[in-house]
């Protein structure tokens, strides 16, 4: 990884468009999470990020004392969101994006340690809902999958697309079921090569310029990956241990749990499809 860039500055994007880089850098967040900041005269904030003193200092410079029309999630994950209650406060704004339910979060087994459970947003948007202010409009899409409630939004004056966790400038997300869903997060995918967005501004990572080639990228990895699983398991009954031993040699041991994880999720989406079954912790093609 080349130099990280510096973390609390006001980085002009384009102009309607400002990044402020949160200090929360590791093995998950790459060099930390991108607050984007939309608008001239009023400004809406994307993404807060985690609840940092410094990092909210940095976003009150950058906002420098603009109205703020609206403070918005793309998804609710600790990285994400937490700084939104204190951004509210501070500017009246709104705290907008998807709903707070977490899939299975009725399951004690399930909960997932890394969504933020004190958000509550002020307005819960639906897919092609829509939040202005002067000379800006961001349309909210429904892009689930790395978690089911996630939104990314679409600036309409620029073609830019601010993706989240869906599609990023450095990896491919983690989809952790039980709220992340494989099959979800492709059709999501392929939801946008239906679209023509000019440039997409990740949660985490460098502007995608070319953002087509990147989805039918991902697209193809998956699809890789679905291969691999479904030949390692006609070869022989296997737990997602085993399976993760065989399909990323040489992993960073810190990123095993996620690549657990996303194992986990192609064999759930192969189930519902009818391609593989679970006895007890092995599973096998049918």
């Amino acid at each position: 990884m080349a130099k990280p860039p510096p973390t609390g500055l006001a980085v002009p994007l384009e102009p309607l468009v400002t990044r402020v880089l949160a200090p929360n850098a590791s093995a998950y967040t790459y060099t930390g999470t991108q607050t984007h900041i939309v608008g001239r005269d009023d400004v809406a904030v994307i993404d807060p990020g985690p609840d940092d003193a410094a990092h909210l200092a940095a976003l009150g410079v950058a906002i420098a004392g603009r109205p703020v029309r609206a403070i918005l999630i793309t998804h609710h994950h600790r990285d994400h969101s937490p700084a939104a209650r204190a951004l509210a406060r501070a500017t009246g704004a709104p705290i907008v994006g998807g709903a707070a339910t977490v899939r299975g979060e009725d399951d004690p087994g399930s909960s997932d340690a890394a969504f933020d459970r004190d958000y509550a947003p002020d307005r819960v948007l639906a897919d092609g809902e829509r939040v202005d202010g002067d000379g800006w409009t961001l349309t909210a899409l429904a892009t689930p999958g790395h978690t089911s409630q996630h939104l990314a939004y679409a600036l309409g004056e620029s073609g830019a697309l601010f993706s989240g966790d869906h599609v990023m400038g450095w990896a491919t997300s983690v989809i952790s079921p039980p709220d992340g869903d494989m099959g979800e997060y492709l059709a999501s995918l392929e939801m946008l090569l239906g679209r023509d967005d000019r440039v997409y501004y990740p949660g985490h990572g460098e502007a995608v310029e070319r953002p087509h080639r990147l989805v039918r990228g991902m697209l193809g990895h998956r699809r890789q990956r679905e291969g691999q699983i479904l030949r390692l398991l006609a070869a022989a009954p296997r737990t997602v241990a085993a399976l993760v031993e065989r399909m990323y040699v040489g992993l960073d041991p810190r990123l095993a749990g996620a690549a657990a994880r996303s194992v986990l999720a192609h064999l759930i989406d192969l189930e519902r499809r009818g391609a593989a079954t679970r006895e007890e912790d092995a599973w096998r093609i049918i």
